[in-house]
C-alpha cells in the first residue's frame, strides 16, 4: 500500500499529491491534501454505449460528515441525498472538465471526489477540481489538460489566494478561476458590488496561480513517467454532411436571415428543410452512398443538419455582424417588467420578460425559525436567504415527467441567490428569513439572469429594503481562429451553438455575481475582460427598464406578511424567558398568539400579524428580564391568592408575593379581608431571597388613591403598561 507523494509549494502552503496508494482499481486516483483537508479524486473510463451521440461524463462530489468529526443529523444517521452544496461542487468540477475532452469522445467517464477530512482553513472544492484533472491524466484518458483551479478572495485592498472560510465570509470577493495552458476555462464568483476592473484584476491574479499549478501537474506526470494521451480523431464519413452543405446551405441561410420571424417560425422552417432533405435522400437509389449512410442511423442526418446550421449561423455573425433575430452584437432584447402580478397573499411578486424568456419570481417573508438548517461540511449552520429555481417542461414547449430539482435547477438557483445576497438588508435591521422562488414560464436563453431580475422586482414589491436593485445578462462568444465576436444577451440558439455562456449580474455600482462556462479549451484574459466590460451597459439598460415597474422598495409589507419585533436581552436570562421545559415561552405565545424566536446571542424576534399582540409579548419578555431591586415600588394587580399571601404581577410576566403578615400594619386573619383577585395595589420590594423569589410588602405604603404618597415617595412607581 505504499504510494508516491509529491509536494507542491504554493503561495506559502504545501499541496500534497499522493498517487498509487488509494483506490487501485480506479482508472486513476490521487489524494489531494492541503493543511488537514484531504480529498480523494478518482477517474474511471468505460467503453461507450451504442447510440450515444454525446459525452456521458458524470462528476460527483461526496461529502462525509466524519471529515469534520460530526455524525449526520438525519433520522438514519448516515449520509443520504447529497446536500445542495455538494451538488454545486460537483457542477464546479464538471464545468471546467467537460470542454477539455475531445468532442468525438463517447465513452462513459466518471469522476468522483470524496472529501475525507476537512480543515476549516482550507475549503475542499478547488482541491477537488485540480484533483479531477490529475486523476484523469493518471487514468490516461484523452484529455486536453492539465487544468487547475484556485480561489481568490479580497480582504481590504489585497487579493488572497485560497482564503479560509472565515476570510471568504469577511471579504468582498469569492472567486474561483479554472484554467488550462490555453487560458481561462471557467469562472464562478460572488462579489460585494465590485467594479469591473477589480474583478478583471482578480481573474488575472488567479490565472497566474493556476498556471503554476498546471506546471506542477506537468512536472509530476513527467516524474511518474506518464505521457498525456493524445489519440487522433476517428475518421468520419463526410458523405451526409457534404450532401447537406451542397443542397441545404442556401435554404438554411435564407431562414437565418429572416430577422423578423419568431423562434417558433424559424424552428418550423428549419425542420421543414430537414424533412425535405430526408425525403429526397430516401428517394435516391438504394446503392447511393448518402442513402446508405443514413439507413439504420436515424441520428446522423439530424446531427449533420444541426452542425451545418451552427456553421452558417456563426459565419453570419462573424462576417455580417448580424444575429438570427437581427440584433447587433451588443443589443439587448425587448424587456417587459411588472410587479404585484399576484394577490398579496403572496408577499411579493415580479414578472420579468426579455425576448421570449419569461420568469415569474415570488418573495416570501418568514420568521427566524424558518431559516434552513445546514447539515453539510460547510461551517455555516443555517441559511436565512433561500432562492429556488424551477424549470418546468412547458417553458420550452415540451412534455416530460416532473421530478425533484436537478443539478441545473440547483445551480441556477444558487447563482441567483449569490447575486442578490450582497444587497440584502442587515439582519439586525430586517430580521426576516427570505425565500424567493423563480418559476421559468418561457425559456429562450438566460433564464438564470431573468431570475435575478424577476427576484429583485419581487423583493422590492414585498417591501424588502434592498441596498440596490440587481440585474443581469448572459454574454456569448463566437470564436473561429483569431476572429472573436462577443454577444450581449444571448438567446437559446446562440447559447447552444456558441462557445461561451458568461453570466454577469450586478447593480449600477458594480458586480455581485459571475459564472462563465466554456465550450473551448481556454480564453485569454483580454477576451474575458472585453466580455465583462461589454456586459456593463447591458446591465444598466436592464436596470433602467426594471425601474419603470418599481423604482424603490414598497413602504409597507403585504398585510399577510408577519410583523416582526426584534430586540436584545441579556443572554444569561434566556433560560428565564424559556422557562422549565419551555413552559414560560409557550405560555407567552399562547397568551399573545405570536411566534417567538431567541438566538444564543440574546436577540429576541417576535412574529405576529397583530402589532398590538407582538407589543404585548415584547412587554412580557422585557418584564421577565428586567432586573428588580429591593426597595423599588411597583403598581400591579393581584393575580391569585393562597392562604399565606397574595401574588402580584409587578411587571408583565413577573410576579412577587405579599406574605399575609405584610398586607397591613394590623394583624390580618384572612388574605381576602384585605385584597381580592384583580385588585390594583402599590407594593414595595421587601427582599429578593437566595432563590430569586420576590417578596413584596404593603406595609408603610398608602392606600390606593392617596395622592400625598406620590408627592412624598422617594422611589417612583414603575407602571404596568
Amino acid at each position: 500500500m505504499q504510494g508516491q507523494t509529491q509536494s507542491i509549494s504554493f503561495d506559502g502552503r504545501e499541496i500534497r499529491l499522493t498517487t498509487g496508494r488509494f483506490a487501485p482499481q480506479a482508472g486513476g486516483s490521487v489524494l489531494v491534501e492541503c493543511g488537514d483537508t484531504a480529498v480523494l479524486v478518482t477517474a474511471t473510463q468505460a467503453a461507450g454505449r451504442e447510440g450515444i451521440d454525446f459525452l456521458p461524463l458524470i462528476c460527483d462530489y461526496e461529502e462525509r460528515l466524519y471529515a469534520a468529526g460530526r455524525i449526520p443529523g438525519s433520522f438514519m444517521r448516515r449520509e443520504a441525498r447529497p446536500p445542495e452544496r455538494a451538488t454545486l461542487v460537483a457542477r464546479l468540477i464538471d464545468r471546467p472538465m467537460r470542454p477539455l475532452f475531445p468532442n468525438w469522445m463517447r465513452d462513459d467517464i466518471q469522476i468522483v471526489a470524496t472529501c475525507l477530512s476537512l480543515d476549516e482553513r482550507v475549503p475542499a472544492d478547488v482541491l477537488a477540481v485540480t484533483g479531477a484533472s490529475m486523476a484523469t491524466l493518471l487514468a490516461e484518458i484523452p484529455f486536453q489538460g492539465p487544468m487547475a483551479a484556485v480561489r481568490v478572495g479580497l480582504l481590504g485592498d489585497d487579493f488572497v489566494l485560497n482564503p479560509s472560510y472565515r476570510e471568504i465570509e469577511r471579504g468582498d470577493l469569492d472567486l474561483v478561476v479554472a484554467g488550462t495552458p490555453d487560458g481561462v476555462v471557467m469562472v464562478e464568483a460572488g462579489a460585494s458590488q465590485l467594479s469591473e476592473q477589480d474583478v478583471i484584476e482578480a481573474i488575472d491574479f488567479g490565472y497566474e496561480a493556476v498556471s503554476e499549478l498546471i506546471k506542477s501537474q506537468q512536472s509530476l506526470l513527467k516524474d511518474l513517467g506518464i505521457k498525456q494521451v493524445q489519440p487522433d480523431e476517428p475518421t468520419k464519413d463526410t458523405t451526409v454532411p457534404a450532401y447537406l452543405e451542397k443542397n441545404c446551405s442556401k435554404a438554411i441561410g435564407e431562414v437565418l436571415k429572416q430577422f423578423e420571424q419568431s423562434k417558433a417560425d424559424r424552428d418550423q422552417k428549419l425542420e421543414e428543410i430537414k424533412t425535405e432533405a430526408l425525403q429526397t435522400i430516401e428517394a435516391l437509389k438504394e446503392d447511393n452512398a448518402v442513402r446508405k449512410a443514413i439507413t439504420g442511423n436515424n441520428k446522423l442526418l439530424g446531427n449533420s443538419f444541426k452542425a451545418l446550421t451552427k456553421k452558417l449561423m456563426r459565419n453570419q455573425i462573424l462576417k455580417e455582424g448580424k444575429r438570427v433575430d437581427g440584433r447587433s452584437l451588443d443589443e439587448v432584447r425587448k424587456i417587459d417588467s411588472a410587479v404585484g402580478v399576484l394577490p398579496k397573499r403572496v408577499h411579493g411578486s415580479g414578472l420579468f420578460q426579455r425576448g421570449l424568456t419569461q420568469v415569474l419570481s415570488t418573495a416570501t417573508l418568514g420568521t427566524p425559525s424558518d431559516a434552513q438548517e445546514m447539515d453539510d461540511l460547510n461551517p455555516s449552520t443555517e441559511k436565512t436567504y433561500l432562492h429556488h429555481y424551477n424549470f418546468p417542461p412547458f417553458s420550452v414547449g415540451e412534455t416530460r415527467p416532473m421530478r425533484s430539482p436537478g443539478r441545473r435547477e440547483i445551480g441556477h438557483g444558487a447563482l441567483a441567490e449569490r447575486a442578490l445576497i450582497p444587497v440584502l438588508p442587515a439582519k439586525d435591521t430586517f430580521p426576516y428569513v427570505l425565500r424567493v422562488v423563480s418559476e421559468v414560464l418561457s425559456s429562450n436563453g438566460s433564464t438564470s439572469m431573468g431570475s435575478v431580475c424577476g427576484s429583485t422586482l419581487a423583493l422590492m414589491d414585498a417591501g424588502v429594503p434592498l441596498k440596490a436593485p440587481v440585474g443581469g445578462a448572459a454574454m456569448g462568444l463566437i470564436k473561429e481562429g483569431k476572429e472573436v465576436r462577443i454577444l450581449t444577451d444571448i438567446q437559446g440558439i446562440e447559447d447552444f451553438l456558441g462557445d461561451m455562456d458568461f453570466k454577469v449580474a450586478g447593480t449600477e455600482k458594480g458586480i455581485t455575481a459571475l459564472q462563465m462556462d466554456m465550450k473551448i479549451t481556454g480564453l485569454s484574459i483580454s477576451t474575458v475582460s472585453e466580455a465583462i466590460n461589454q456586459a456593463r451597459p447591458a446591465r444598466l439598460h436592464i436596470l433602467e427598464k426594471m425601474k419603470e415597474a418599481i423604482d424603490s422598495p414598497r413602504d409597507s409589507l403585504s398585510p399577510h406578511a408577519p410583523r416582526l419585533l426584534s430586540f436584545r436581552i441579556d443572554p444569561e436570562l434566556i433560560g428565564t424567558v424559556i422557562g422549565p421545559g419551555g413552559r414560560t415561552i409557550k405560555g407567552i405565545t399562547e397568551r399573545t398568539n405570536t411566534k417567538i424566536d431567541i438566538e444564543d446571542g440574546g436577540i429576541v424576534t417576535i412574529a405576529s400579524h397583530d402589532g398590538a399582540a407582538a407589543e404585548e409579548a415584547r412587554k412580557i419578555i422585557e418584564g421577565l428580564t428586567r432586573k428588580v431591586n429591593e426597595g423599588e415600588v411597583f403598581t400591579g394587580s393581584i393575580t391569585r391568592i393562597i392562604p399565606i399571601g397574595a401574588f402580584v404581577e409587578i411587571l408583565p410576566g413577573k410576579e412577587g408575593m405579599i406574605h399575609i403578615s405584610q398586607l397591613s400594619e394590623a394583624r390580618v386573619e384572612k388574605v381576602e379581608d384585605v385584597v381580592k383577585v384583580g385588585d390594583e395595589v402599590t407594593v414595595r420590594v421587601r427582599e429578593i431571597d437566595n432563590r430569586g423569589r420576590i417578596n413584596l410588602t404593603l406595609r408603610g405604603l398608602p392606600k390606593n388613591g392617596d395622592e400625598s404618597y406620590m408627592d412624598s415617595s422617594p422611589t417612583p412607581v414603575a407602571p404596568l403598561t
